[in-house]
């Protein structure tokens, strides 16, 4: 009598796939072990996002783990790799681990309304329990965030423009009518050094440092005229 196969329903499920990004050797070599502990797959590691994005179509992951900063600048590399991960395979999971509450960052990548998406502070993950549950949960299509990046995110509704005196909204008016700093002092009858005073402080209050590429000046401008 021809024997006729089965299929086993208990047999578990296939790992979870996991890539990781981070810059710092221990914390990476540490995050590996801990997720192995956890039962998932720790497909590749990587110092920093280059390298990630360089293979991650070989590898096809489920779950990216990224430092929001990493080499060469330091500042937004990783959220950069989340962006471009998702455009390459938009399932793929997002968790963005920081010691910095980075708001732009996170409302960057919320606002595509896509889920599978975490953002936890390195600091405040206190158990592997918390991790794993992090790594399950958007791995599943949700939305883990940290509770200070919820504070910060849910700041950033209110409008800037708002901390402006009225002499800086009026200096600011002007800026968005292409005056110079001395076209606004001639205008509103105050000295030059008056006028860069408030625009400096007009910089501050609408969180534009100065990178080394964006024109505050316009910056600040398109923040007005977007109001």
């Amino acid at each position: 009598m021809e024997s006729v196969p089965t299929t086993d329903s208990t047999a578990p499920a296939p790992a979870l796939r996991l890539v990781l990004a981070e810059d710092s050797l221990l914390l990476r070599e540490g995050l590996v072990r801990l997720f192995d502990e956890a039962g998932y797959n720790t497909v590749a590691a990587y110092g920093d996002a280059d390298q990630l994005l360089s293979e991650v179509d070989t590898v096809r992951p489920d779950l990216a783990v990224l430092d929001v900063r990493m080499p060469p600048t330091f500042r937004d590399e990783g959220v950069r790799a989340a962006i471009e991960l998702r455009r390459r395979q938009p399932g793929i999971g997002i968790l963005l681990l920081s010691q910095y509450v980075e708001g732009s960052y996170a409302h960057e990548l919320l606002s595509s309304g896509s889920g599978g998406m975490g953002y936890l502070l390195k600091d405040r993950v206190a158990s592997l329990d918390e991790l794993q549950d992090a790594v399950a949960r958007v791995s599943a299509g949700g939305t883990v965030l940290d509770p200070q990046v919820v504070r910060e995110l849910l700041a950033r509704r209110s409008d800037p423009l708002d901390a402006l005196t009225p002499r800086e909204r009026e200096v600011l008016e002007l800026m968005a009518e292409g005056r110079t700093n001395a076209g606004i002092a001639e205008r509103l009858f105050i000295g030059v050094g008056a006028v860069e005073k408030n625009v400096t402080s007009i910089f501050q209050k609408l969180q534009l440092d100065d990178s080394g590429s964006d024109h505050r000046r316009v910056l600040a401008v398109l923040a007005f005229l977007q109001r």
